[in-house]
């Protein structure tokens, strides 16, 4: 199971912009005008840095206590409902993101941000890849690959159709009855099962709707999302459960619409304030929720909350 890893890995620069932020003058989080050359020379040496490291760090977590095997792929592209692949496409969208910015701030040019900054949750992830393709427990994987390239691909497309971001991907988790049945895959505490268990994980791409129409009234800050999630799943597929005698489950997918803010529209003349927004848009605001279930039904949430264990007031429960 691979989404701890990316996670880890993007919780990990989320936190480092966080520290920057917090530690950091509104001069020195103010983006340069012009091509500042320490301020590149100070980035590249801290992203080689953090990034071999933290290649070091998974390959003693994670791969170090598994035999290796010659670099093979494997095709997972059935297993969790897709949920892992969509948590590829997030990772690789928002660390391109940080990137591109990051080169914005040392005051690269454009097309550096987008060949070189955009690009690095693809080159960060693909190496991941081939970790994988070493290790007999797990392999490259095309569907991997395919969803990293296609977070990357979101960003940059809209770079030079839009020259801005108007569909972000986001994230919320609620906790499930699932990861009980399965600790030590699914996570036996809360953060745990925020990276593990794909049960209580929702991927939304939201959309700014001022964005799409600048002439109108509509608050700049008004999204509107859609979601995708699953529930029902203790392993992989129905074939491993089976194979390891675990309970039987419905596995669903789950279909959502909702409201949404876009946080980085909300106007402050705070660098540090500008960051914080920033780093927080990835992450889906609580708000009344149409949902779709693929096994059959809708319901209306009235509140559909992000890392909380409950959804409040679901005010209507029908078949369809």
């Amino acid at each position: 199971m691979k989404v701890d890893k990316r996670l880890v890995i993007l919780l990990f620069f989320w936190c480092s912009q966080i520290t920057v932020a917090q530690n950091a003058v509104e001069n020195f989080l103010k983006p340069s005008d012009t091509l500042n050359q320490k301020r590149l020379k100070t980035l590249v040496i801290s992203e080689v840095a953090i990034g071999s490291a933290t290649l070091i760090g998974l390959n003693q977590i994670w791969y170090a206590d598994y035999p290796r095997s010659n670099f093979h792929f494997i095709n997972d592209n059935a297993e969790w409902l897709q949920m892992d692949k969509a948590g590829h496409v997030f990772s690789s969208y928002h660390l391109g993101y940080f990137g591109a910015n990051a080169l914005k701030w040392s005051g690269a040019s454009r097309n550096s941000q987008l060949i070189y900054g955009s690009t690095l949750g693809l080159a960060f992830l693909t190496a991941v890849e081939v970790f994988d393709g070493y290790s007999a427990n797990w392999g490259a994987s095309w569907g991997d690959i395919a969803a990293n390239v296609s977070g990357t691909a979101l960003y940059v497309s809209q770079e030079l159709l839009w020259k801005e971001q108007r569909i972000v991907p986001k994230f919320s988790f609620h906790t499930t009855p699932y990861a009980s049945a399965r600790p030590n895959i699914l996570g036996s505490s809360v953060p745990e099962q925020i990276l593990k268990d794909y049960n209580g994980q929702t991927y939304w791409l939201s959309a700014n709707i001022f964005s799409f129409a600048k002439s109108s009234k509509i608050p700049k800050w008004l999204n509107v999302a859609v979601g995708y999630g699953a529930e029902g799943m203790i392993t992989g597929s129905d074939e491993f459960a089976t194979a390891i005698s675990l309970p039987e489950s419905k596995r669903y997918r789950q279909f959502y619409l909702s409201l949404d803010v876009d946080l980085t529209k909300i106007e402050t003349k705070s660098h540090f304030v500008k960051t914080l927004l920033t780093v927080f848009n990835s992450i889906k605001i609580p708000a009344p929720t149409f949902e779709i279930k693929g096994s059959g039904g809708t319901k209306f949430h009235f509140i559909y909350l992000s890392f909380f264990n409950v959804y409040i007031d679901e005010r209507a429960n029908c078949s369809i």
